[in-house]
């Protein structure tokens, strides 16, 4: 995965949302390993909350991220997995106005390699919603580091070729201009 040094490199805003029941900042690793890797990354930590596993608070950070031309993007971590209180990706189907589906699919392709077939039990889903990427990981640390170093790390530096995501943000919302 190359990455052109003669490219500048271009500092995203990106939020991170906790999802957990039993969680605070004090306690939130998988946040805490998000917002070191973002800011290590050269990017910045815009927002960074906790919110229970229910799908309308959920949604609501969501849409206030979406709502917030300062944030580019914003990932969140838990409450992917399929018990009944894991409603993340039900919360972002309510938002998204394109999936990503590859995110997923490399997700789980990359995690399959280390946890073998446990990661059929992730709902990791990517996309975006008025011009702002989102993309649910799963809550667990492994997943975070993974997600990040081997996708997100990549996907939201402007200097990745052959592409990326970075380059496309001017280009999101090219259906509202022509409306």
């Amino acid at each position: 995965m190359p990455i052109d040094e003669s490219l500048p490199f271009i500092p995203v805003n990106i939020a991170v949302l906790t999802v957990s029941d039993t969680r605070d900042l004090a306690s939130d690793r998988s946040g805490q390993t998000l917002q070191e890797r973002i800011e290590g990354a050269g990017h910045r930590c815009a927002a960074r909350e906790i919110v229970r596993d229910e799908a309308d608070a959920i949604e609501s950070v969501l849409r206030r991220w979406i709502d917030d031309p300062s944030i580019d993007c914003g990932i969140t971590t838990g409450g992917t997995g399929i018990t009944g209180r894991d409603v993340t990706p039900e919360a972002f189907k309510r938002v998204l106005e394109k999936e990503i589906e590859g995110f997923g699919e490399l997700f789980r392709m990359l995690s399959y390699r280390k946890i073998g077939t446990s990661t059929m039990q992730s709902r990791a889903i990517g996309g975006v919603a008025n011009g702002t990427y989102l993309f649910a990981l799963p809550g667990s640390t492994g997943a975070c580091k993974d997600a990040w170093d081997d996708i997100l790390l990549f996907q939201l530096d402007a200097r990745h070729r052959p592409c990326n995501l970075v380059e496309l943000m001017p280009r999101l919302n090219e259906h509202m201009r022509a409306a």
